[in-house]
């Protein structure tokens, strides 16, 4: 589980802004009236979702494009070659292209808590760590590794390390300065390597994903009920929804390398399976619809993010989503995230426009964040629980459309630009 991300001189994040999942300390009637908005691991009270506001251009969507670089980092650094630049942008005023950027995650797997961090440019790694923190009488934080590529011209000044990664110093010598030590330690077949890589791979996802057959068929099958009872909610007036398996014939593709020459070919059809699904409706209920062609855009969505939440609530996942309400009604949006609420120890960090959520009867103040852009362009990230002063009887949502906390578009009288537009 997420506790706590940090970011900084990423896109138009320029100084570091924090994003906690950590729940404050709020002893409120409201607060303790959501708690099933958390859950607790260890010492730590920890929170189901995060929402983030923010005006068009403020910066929601560069905070969700850092975290998906940084993450994307860990299990794909392990193939780049030295010719690699990383796809990222720095702040790019007042010299902060020259700068290193950071990224810095607090996470849990299995009830252990890590500090994993890196700093790079787009050229190179400069710095790494992984640390942990022993749970005893007092919560110990311990080094598993150091990595600094200032600190010496050897890898044993480079890097320092506890006994935890076995021959740690063969995974260094193989580790450049485009590659994290973390992800070629997991391509090395180091155990503790291997379970950070697992851990970002498996259980943050970072968007919605494409279910493979096997899991598709089974969700279909199991959880039909829950499905089904979803699209209703969604006043949708399907009352079944089926699948027929076909076998196609697709050609595959070959690549290979000769003489530095990247040749493409295509190799005989090969059989495959393909799904179809196939919807029922109310007025005729033996009537098929094909899924793909027959049913509206915003109800192939929703089966879509619905098939991906099952999966990510059931297996106590992390969703990272922009924009959450694309192709949703604000409805289905509260919808799903009070699915997560309902879970046992899932997880959804999303930005969002839909301001039903600022609701404190709904969410926690420590739940809401809003990005701001100010005149250098740098966005900064801060809490409704930082405004110590907004009490909770007060409307968060009507306080944050009148401009209470920033982070909201200040738009100008448009008649000059229409009397413009009328005069040519």
């Amino acid at each position: 589980m997420i506790l706590e991300i940090r970011l900084a001189n990423f896109f138009s994040i320029r100084d570091e802004v924090t994003l906690d999942l950590r729940a404050a300390s709020i002893n409120s009637k409201k607060a303790k009236a959501l708690k099933g908005n958390q859950f607790s691991i260890n010492d730590n009270q920890i929170l189901k979702s995060v929402a983030i506001y923010g005006a068009n251009a403020s910066g929601k969507s560069n905070i969700v494009k850092a975290i998906r670089f940084c993450c994307r980092m860990i299990f794909q650094s392990h193939s780049h070659n030295e010719d690699v630049t990383f796809n990222f942008s720095p702040y790019k005023f007042d010299g902060y292209e020259d700068k290193p950027s950071s990224f810095f995650i607090r996470f849990l797997i299995d009830h252990r808590e890590y500090e994993y961090a890196f700093a790079l440019t787009r050229n190179e790694i400069i710095k790494e760590s992984l640390h942990y923190y022993k749970v005893g009488k007092r919560k110990t934080r311990t080094r598993i590794f150091e990595r600094d590529e200032h600190a010496g011209k050897t890898k044993r000044e480079k890097y320092k390390f506890s006994t935890l990664i076995k021959r740690p110093f063969d995974v260094a010598e193989n580790t450049s300065k485009k590659t994290l030590y973390i992800s070629r330690a997991s391509q090395m077949d180091r155990e503790l390597g291997k379970e950070i890589f697992r851990y970002f791979n498996e259980k943050f996802i970072l968007q919605y994903f494409i279910l493979n057959n096997e899991i598709l068929k089974h969700r279909l099958s199991v959880d039909k009920a829950f499905l089904l009872s979803a699209l209703q909610i969604a006043d949708s007036d399907i009352v079944d929804i089926d699948y027929e398996v076909e076998k196609v014939r697709a050609k595959g593709v070959s690549i290979s390398l000769s003489d530095s020459n990247e040749s493409i070919t295509q190799t005989g059809e090969q059989e495959i399976e393909k799904i179809k699904l196939v919807t029922y409706h109310k007025h005729s209920p033996k009537t098929p619809f094909d899924f793909e062609t027959e049913e509206s855009d915003g109800t192939k969505k929703l089966l879509y993010v619905l098939l991906n939440v099952i999966d990510i609530i059931q297996n106590g996942k992390i969703l990272l989503i922009d924009e959450i309400e694309s192709s949703l009604h604000s409805s289905i949006v509260e919808f799903i995230v009070d699915l997560f609420h309902k879970s046992e120890n899932s997880q959804i960090i999303f930005s969002t426009h839909n301001t039903n959520l600022i609701d404190l009867n709904k969410v926690r103040k420590d739940q809401i964040y809003f990005v701001d852009k100010d005149e250098t362009g740098n966005s900064t990230l801060y809490s409704l629980y930082d405004f110590k002063d907004f009490r909770e009887n007060m409307d968060a949502e009507k306080g944050y459309l009148q401009g209470r906390f920033d982070a909201i578009p200040y738009l100008s009288d448009p008649s000059s630009l229409i009397i413009e537009l009328e005069n040519g």
